[in-house]
């Protein structure tokens, strides 16, 4: 079984993200680990194999209470050994080395740092809390404390008018060795201070074609260097693919605890409550937190294999399409066959949609 735990506290809100957050000066560090735990009590899962702390910023939560999430957690099942993956994201002002011996301490195993950017400048636009040195030094931090899984964020895509270097971002990137980086572009979400920013004319919205450009900018100069693409956003070197991750693009069952969090057991998906205080009170009244469920059709969970097949490296088995992929599609190098799978290529990977769209339109109209 895969866990997901959602700490959704913040110190602000990124200027691009829709996530469910609280923002706190104090976190009710105390409160939200008796909610945790009081709602695992009723959750449905057995021996964990994978542990994600997800958020939000869980490097906002002290120490003790991580690891007494991660000491009871797998008790509450009587895991016989402790997950083999054991991640927290974290930013990178909240990352010391007597920090990292904790975590490390408590089990954590990997850390995925929110990097996002190493241009200062770029920082302070996208509302984040933290500067290019504090990454370097958090990276120091946790290897000094014998972490060494760790995963670097960075979005690319941003307005031309910030002059981001992506190419500098990418060589300092690749000068701080981490095991596995995952590049998200941007995206514009509705009531998020970027798209408010775009609606008064304040900046531009990303441009599909520079998009495109230091997508495929990052796979070239990523590979390179040894890591290797196993899903549309993620590189690792070898050995070092994020476990719990893969566990949502093979269809895995897997629970989620905390507002927003999402549960499925491979028919029925799950999600929580969204908003903090509505879960709080929802788990302390003794009430389902469960916001709203889907049990998944046959047809529809076909049709969402193709799609998260498509998203990684293995591809999709050609059976599983009942027709040949469009021949437009490989000529124009966005899919190749290979041991019976059909697989995307980098500039495939950038049409993920209208692919599936044509390959959904295929297999419907068989």
């Amino acid at each position: 079984m895969h866990l997901y735990i959602h700490v959704p506290f913040c110190q602000r809100r990124c200027s691009y993200c829709d996530f469910s957050i609280a923002v706190r000066r104090q976190i009710p560090a105390r409160e939200y680990v008796d909610v945790i735990l009081k709602e695992a009590r009723g959750a449905d899962f057995g021996e964990l194999e994978t542990l994600y702390f997800g958020g939000g910023t869980p490097s906002l939560l002290p120490a003790d209470a991580i690891a007494e999430l991660v000491q009871e957690l797998p008790s509450l099942r009587r895991t016989p050994h402790a997950a083999r993956e054991v991640t927290i994201e974290a930013n990178p002002e909240d990352v010391t080395v007597d920090s990292a011996c904790a975590w490390r301490a408590a089990g954590i195993n990997r850390v995925s740092l929110g990097a996002q950017s190493f241009d200062d400048a770029v920082l302070k636009w996208m509302h984040r809390s933290h500067d290019a040195e504090q990454t370097h030094r958090a990276v120091r931090a946790l290897r000094d404390a014998g972490i060494e899984n760790i995963s670097l964020d960075l979005i690319f895509g941003l307005p031309e008018e910030l002059h981001r270097n992506w190419e500098r971002d990418l060589d300092i990137l690749c000068s701080l060795l981490p095991a596995h980086c995952s590049l998200y572009g941007l995206t514009v979400e509705p009531r998020t201070p970027l798209d408010r920013w775009i609606s008064r004319g304040a900046t531009q919205a990303p441009n599909d074609d520079r998009y495109a450009e230091e997508y495929l900018t990052a796979h070239r100069r990523l590979t390179a260097d040894g890591y290797s693409f196993y899903e549309v956003s993620n590189a690792s070197l070898p050995g070092f693919r994020s476990q719990h991750n893969s566990a949502y693009w093979s269809g895995k069952a897997y629970v989620g605890l905390g507002p927003a969090a999402h549960s499925f057991d491979g028919r029925t998906r799950r999600w929580n409550l969204r908003a903090w205080e509505a879960y709080r009170r929802a788990i302390a009244e003794g009430r389902s937190a469960v916001e709203s469920e889907e049990t998944l059709s046959a047809e529809q969970r076909d049709l969402e294999a193709i799609y998260l097949g498509l998203r990684t490296v293995e591809g999709v088995p050609l059976a599983a399409l009942r027709r040949p992929s469009p021949p437009f599609a490989a000529a124009l190098g966005w899919v190749f066959e290979e041991g019976g799978r059909l697989k995307c290529t980098p500039e495939g990977w950038l049409r993920l949609d209208s692919l599936v769209s044509e390959l959904t339109m295929q297999t419907e109209t068989r």
